[in-house]
């Protein structure tokens, strides 16, 4: 599955960061059913950044209806892991997710969320999941519904959101860092997910990148609401389209050959503070 492999290529480089800069730090899965394939996933992930807890304390919570042979299933790799790791494997809906995360401890201190349902994701959930120092959300949701406005109104200050092409549902990321905005993106597009481009079709990751698409898109937004700085594009293209941040510089620098937009200065590297003018 497509969104797991993103959960686990962006678990992987959070561990990283949030081992290396905090004290504890939490992981929470929620979600429907009784799939153990995120928390296998999240802890054999741990497993293998284990060397760097150091003096960390990592929590790890899984709220899940059907858990009933989860503790069988995650008992192997649980008993592997150092006793800096806590497991909590807990029966329950999204929605006892504050519940859960008071229990744990988990405030003021790292947390990453994996949230997943068929439908739209609870907003007590979401919520929930903003309130770490910092707080990023990982969610899968299997509803036609746009789940940008949630993340928004759950607290995250950059939100981004991509539809698959190809079985119905979204994916979508909060958070508080441009760079891990980017990092989510760049798991994204090397889990070879069959994606939408901004015109509605079909956008192979695993395919040279056809950055036309994405060019009409940059340009619509300047013309809309005038000279955008290449940071500002970057990041329109990383939070309101399916492509990463590198392929803003590319669609910018097609439209910068055709004529269609002019920077200033017009000389020099394409860098962050370079000013774009549609026309």
């Amino acid at each position: 599955m497509v969104g797991l492999r993103v959960w686990e290529r962006y678990l992987g480089g959070w561990l990283t960061g949030a081992l290396g800069r905090a004290r504890r730090a939490t992981i929470a899965i929620g979600y429907a059913g009784g799939d153990a394939g995120p928390a296998e996933t999240a802890l054999r992930v741990v497993g293998e950044h284990a060397h760097r807890l150091g003096g960390c304390r990592l929590s790890v919570l899984v709220l899940a209806d059907g858990t009933e042979d989860l503790p069988a299933r995650l008992g192997a790799v649980e008993a592997k892991l150092p006793p800096q790791v806590a497991v909590h494997l807990m029966p329950g809906a999204p929605s006892q997710l504050p519940v859960a995360l008071r229990a744990a401890g988990a405030a003021g201190a790292p947390v990453l969320s994996y949230l997943a349902a068929p439908g739209p994701v609870d907003p007590v959930a979401l919520t929930a999941s903003a309130g770490g120092r910092p707080a990023e959300v990982l969610v899968l949701s299997g509803a036609d519904t746009p789940v940008r406005p949630a993340l928004a109104d759950a607290g995250f200050p950059l939100v981004s959101e991509v539809e698959w092409a190809e079985g119905g549902g979204r994916i979508g990321f909060g958070t508080g860092s441009d760079r891990n905005l980017e990092t989510f993106k760049e798991a994204l597009w090397a889990a070879g997910a069959a994606l939408r481009d901004p015109q509605g079709l079909p956008l192979r990751t695993d395919q040279p990148v056809e950055t036309a698409p994405l060019g009409g898109a940059l340009l619509a937004e300047l013309t809309r609401h005038g000279p955008r700085t290449v940071t500002e594009l970057r990041r329109y293209a990383v939070t309101a389209t399916a492509y990463r941040a590198v392929d803003a510089v590319r669609a910018l620098t097609g439209l910068l050959d055709s004529g269609q937009v002019s920077r200033d200065p017009q000389q020099g590297r394409l860098g962050g503070d370079v000013m774009i003018t549609a026309g």
